[in-house]
């Protein structure tokens, strides 16, 4: 479900991109370092931008290291890390336990025993050491897994539930930011999964998987309407985002926040717009669903 919240890198300065890049590496090296090759398959760039919002927020130096990896064995990459880089790399396997804990006790999911059996030393230290989190991230994430079974129409009560993760993820203290950031985390997570049931609908129809917008897909303004959904969300995440005192990185935040997230979404579209036999139609009406389509239609009839 994650890959939504990453950097529109074209738009970026080089400066800029190589700090990003930094981030990234770094929170790299930091799953490797205390969660070994299994912390690294979590690796997303969606706590990147946690780790670069909160680094921001709070001004909290990072320190810069270069190291070789598996993936640059030759040349040192430079790496940025400080206290948000662990706190990432945490939520990220906190997560990740929640999640396949839960596929495999709502679908018996074999990889999900597995997966979490592996995780489960690794899992009790993150619970001594974020008790209120661990219980609701396994709270929110069993109630999506139920609303998911019992087929929930409702995309804003199952997106919601996403929404009340990732807010208890963007908090990392108490204090003046809390209620900013929550809203933040809550409409971020939303967008992500909305973004990913508007990703995925083609395949979760054919496999019979739930998803949300199944019935909505063939409707006329289907990726109009999704985008209408999406930019609501973005709208109230920038809004609360706009409130933070973030001075450091903030072209990069900014450009994740109102670039990055929609790059997915404008390749899906455009994809869908140009159609399995090849034909070109609105990026965000689909093929032939445009009144511009329409329009033409009816002018070349004359």
């Amino acid at each position: 479900m994650f890959g939504y919240v990453t950097a529109n890198e074209p738009e970026l300065k080089v400066k800029e991109y190589q700090e990003y890049k930094a981030y990234y590496c770094g929170l790299c090296h930091v799953l490797k370092k205390k969660y070994g090759f299994v912390g690294q398959m979590t690796l997303t760039y969606d706590m990147t931008f946690l780790i670069m919002l909160l680094t921001s927020l709070y001004e909290c130096e990072p320190k810069a290291e270069e190291h070789r990896c598996k993936v640059h064995p030759v040349r040192k990459q430079k790496m940025l890390m400080n206290k948000f880089t662990e706190y990432g790399a945490d939520m990220n396997m906190l997560l990740t336990y929640h999640h396949l804990m839960d596929d495999w006790k709502d679908e018996g999911s074999k990889a999900g025993c597995v997966g979490a059996g592996i995780l489960r030393g690794t899992y009790r230290k993150l619970k001594k050491k974020y008790p209120k989190k661990s219980r609701a991230m396994a709270y929110w994430l069993h109630r999506l897994h139920e609303l998911e079974l019992e087929n929930e129409r409702s995309i804003d009560r199952v997106a919601g539930c996403f929404g009340k993760i990732m807010e208890t993820i963007l908090v990392y203290e108490k204090d003046v930011w809390e209620d900013n950031l929550k809203r933040l985390g809550f409409f971020l997570g939303k967008f992500i999964y909305i973004m990913d049931a508007f990703d995925d609908v083609e395949k979760d129809i054919e496999s019979g998987s739930y998803n949300p917008l199944k019935e909505q897909f063939e409707h006329e303004n289907f990726t109009q309407d999704c985008n209408f959904m999406l930019n609501l969300m973005m709208a109230e995440c920038t809004i609360e985002f706009e409130k933070l005192p973030c001075i450091q990185d903030a072209e990069i935040l900014r450009n994740i926040l109102y670039a990055g997230v929609w790059k997915k979404f404008d390749k899906k579209a455009e994809e869908r717009a140009q159609g399995q036999d090849g034909r070109s139609g609105c990026k965000k009406c689909g093929p032939g669903r445009c009144p511009k389509d329409e329009k033409e239609k009816e002018g070349s009839y004359q």
